[in-house]
């Protein structure tokens, strides 16, 4: 079987232990002792409380952990505690857990999932981030209840957030993706979603797991995949989810895991749907996401510094990826001073699309691609803090409306220059 060769001898006996499920819950982990204990104990709860009639497993899947993170998931599996904590339960709930080679790819933590689910024939799947410290136990519902009753694919999260939380996707993935297959999925790079048993089984069949892009991102071609697939996708709101800085040093690795696969998979589904194609609407359940205007402190400055010095030490690079016309915009953009200083919308997208099509045309590494959008990137984001400074919550979902209107009126753009130079 195609989950023989990734589970290991120790797994699968676990797993046979188990025997066949209702439900399937993975866990992916890497140094999360810190949050991992709660994280499972909310899981635990929710299974319990809103689920306690289906056989269930926690799965954690280790990527090499040198805390107690696995020690913390295995004292979560304890099934007389389970029926003590819910006398109505009228299943075992377990909880197993498993490592890989040590590495910060997701693609393995993923790919171990949908296997086990299979494995197991769980019918109802699920992901919840370590990381997702303000889960409580009614997003295990929010999340599966869809697949459960309602015969739903795919649920992928809505988040409450802080207006200037989220900006990669708000600024890039999520108009880029609903422009290009005409899905408004608001989380296309989900760290919480749940998924049916005929998903994954999809997913666990397709010949892409040694791809560097999907070793780096597979929850964003999860979504893609489902979409271009066919599935029956929708979305549920869970509830505030903290904010996540990728102004610093780990931008390159966020940009890998979401538009890096994101570009990848134009190269397996492109052309995409029609340019004259309406946006299709995605349902939601659960109550409207809202934006949270909570003051936070960015550094506005720096980001605008390091747009400017990137792009002049990238130049060489950007000459390769960009138009002309492109590339000399940026270059006369970066002369005004920090205050009258904005990437508009047009070019940004332009510049996106450029660098779509160079990452398709291979015209240099893939991964040198994606390292030099992030100082063009850092500089969207100042435009985006300085015009939303003062916005309403009404008026920041307005002006990311725009964007996403902005992609979709240039798609043309990036269906002429997908072949071809710039």
């Amino acid at each position: 079987m195609a989950e023989g060769s990734i589970l290991t001898d120790d797994f699968l006996r676990e797993l046979m232990n188990v025997g066949e499920v209702d439900i399937l819950i993975g866990v992916p982990t890497l140094n999360d002792a810190a949050t991992v204990g709660q994280v499972v104990q909310c899981t635990r709860a929710g299974l319990l409380k809103y689920f306690p009639r289906q056989r269930s497993v926690i799965v954690n899947v280790d990527g090499g952990s040198r805390d107690s993170t696995q020690d913390l998931v295995r004292a979560a599996s304890i099934s007389d505690l389970a029926q003590g904590t819910n006398p109505s339960a009228l299943r075992t709930l377990h909880c197993i857990s498993t490592s890989h080679e040590r590495s910060t790819e997701n693609g393995m933590g993923l790919h171990t999932i949908v296997a086990a689910a299979d494995l197991v024939r769980a019918t109802i799947c699920g992901v919840v981030s370590p990381d997702s410290v303000s889960i409580e136990p009614e997003w295990i519902e929010r999340l599966l209840r869809p697949v459960s009753r309602d015969n739903f694919d795919m649920v992928t999260p809505i988040y409450r957030r802080n207006k200037f939380d989220g900006l990669l996707v708000r600024n890039l993935v999520y108009p880029m993706t609903r422009a290009l297959y005409c899905k408004p999925v608001r989380e296309p790079h989900p760290a919480d979603f749940a998924f049916s048993g005929r998903l994954a089984s999809f997913f666990l069949e397709q010949d892409i797991w040694s791809q560097p892009a999907i070793q780096n991102g597979a929850e964003t071609y999860f979504v893609i995949s489902a979409i271009t697939g066919g599935f029956r996708l929708t979305q549920s709101f869970l509830g505030p989810r903290p904010r996540v800085d990728h102004s610093s040093g780990d931008l390159v690795q966020a940009l890998r895991q979401s538009v890096g696969v994101l570009f990848w998979a134009l190269g397996k589904n492109f052309p995409v749907c029609p340019t004259n194609s309406a946006t299709e609407t995605t349902t939601a359940t659960g109550a409207e996401a809202e934006l949270s205007m909570e003051h936070v402190r960015v550094n506005r400055k720096r980001l605008h510094q390091m747009f400017v010095h990137g792009l002049e030490e990238l130049n060489p690079v950007l000459y390769s990826i960009l138009s002309s016309a492109t590339l000399a915009e940026l270059n006369q953009a970066a002369t005004a001073a920090e205050d009258s200083f904005r990437y508009s919308d047009d070019l940004w997208v332009r510049t996106v699309y450029e660098f779509a099509a160079a990452y398709h045309q291979e015209v240099i590494s893939p991964d040198h691609i994606i390292q030099a959008l992030a100082p063009l990137y850092r500089g969207k984001t100042y435009t985006f803090l300085v015009e939303n400074r003062d916005s309403s919550a009404v008026d920041v979902e307005k002006n990311v409306e725009n964007l996403c209107l902005t992609f979709e009126r240039l798609k043309p753009y990036l269906l002429e220059i997908w072949n071809g130079r710039k």
